[in-house]
């Protein structure tokens, strides 16, 4: 093995770190200025486009305001969930890189990366849509951004901490923590197998955590210490092994907490 190469993959197969860093240049690179630009966002609010608008009775389903509550979800989604979604990323540039013979670029990275972030603009669709629903009926602060009343915050805390139980939620969270064996089942030639790829990866995630991050609505939707713990507490989950007891102490301290909202 020359000097500056190691072994990846597989037995036998060799290429430099210098050419999985260029793999990954593009999600990284996509996930710092998410998070960047999230950081302008929660430190000015006036730069979520539609914002004035949101203060407004009536407006919230507005074309502006709605932009820009799928813009600053989206861009959330982005900054959060990237990072956990590293080590499979990596292990399909690890893949990507043992293709090279073939000629393969960075543009598959790229896409897989791109499909995973199209599945949470999706998400972040729904998300948007649900906050104008609770602003508009005056059941969310619009500057804020969280939710007015001890019993809703509560039921969102149940649901969230009842969904940490289910089998959707274990099984989906197994297929985000084995990336070689969704790699295996999952693989797909071409550009457009790589954003196919990525897109059900994120779906898989969403099945994952969706209900987590229903916790933005109690803590507030902009909230810095709850975004940035959320996104660790998903990493946590999906690379820690054997973490299942941790996935069930949450569900229960999510479960109790709602309780005492709803009935405090």
């Amino acid at each position: 093995m020359s000097t500056g190469q190691k072994s990846v993959g597989g037995a036998g197969v060799q290429f430099t770190p210098a050419r999985l860093a260029v793999l990954l240049g593009g999600p990284v690179a996509l996930a710092i200025a998410s998070w960047i630009y999230l950081g302008l966002m929660i430190g000015d609010m006036s730069l979520i486009p539609g914002m004035a608008s949101m203060m407004m009775p009536g407006q919230m389903f507005m074309p502006m305001p709605m932009f820009g509550l799928f813009l600053m979800w989206a861009v959330m989604m982005a900054a959060m969930m990237l990072p956990t979604a590293a080590p499979m990323i990596i292990a399909y540039a690890r893949m990507q890189a043992l293709d090279r013979s073939r000629g393969a670029g960075w543009q598959p990275v790229v896409l897989f990366s791109g499909g995973y972030v199209l599945a949470w603009a999706a998400f972040s669709l729904a998300a948007a849509i649900f906050q104008a629903g609770l602003t508009h009926l005056a059941l969310m602060s619009p500057m804020m951004m969280k939710a007015g009343t001890g019993p809703l915050a509560g039921a969102i805390l149940m649901v969230a901490g009842l969904y940490q139980f289910t089998p959707l939620k274990q099984t989906c969270l197994r297929l985000c923590r084995t990336p070689l064996s969704f790699l295996m089942t999952e693989w797909r030639e071409g550009s457009f197998g790589a954003l196919t790829m990525g897109w059900r990866h994120g779906l898989f995630c969403i099945g994952c955590c969706w209900a987590l991050m229903g916790l933005l609505f109690v803590a507030g939707v902009m909230n810095t210490l709850w975004i940035i713990a959320i996104a660790l507490y998903v990493l946590i989950e999906k690379i820690v092994p054997g973490s299942e007891w941790l996935t069930k102490l949450s569900g229960a301290g999510m479960v109790a907490a709602g309780l005492w909202m709803m009935t405090g």
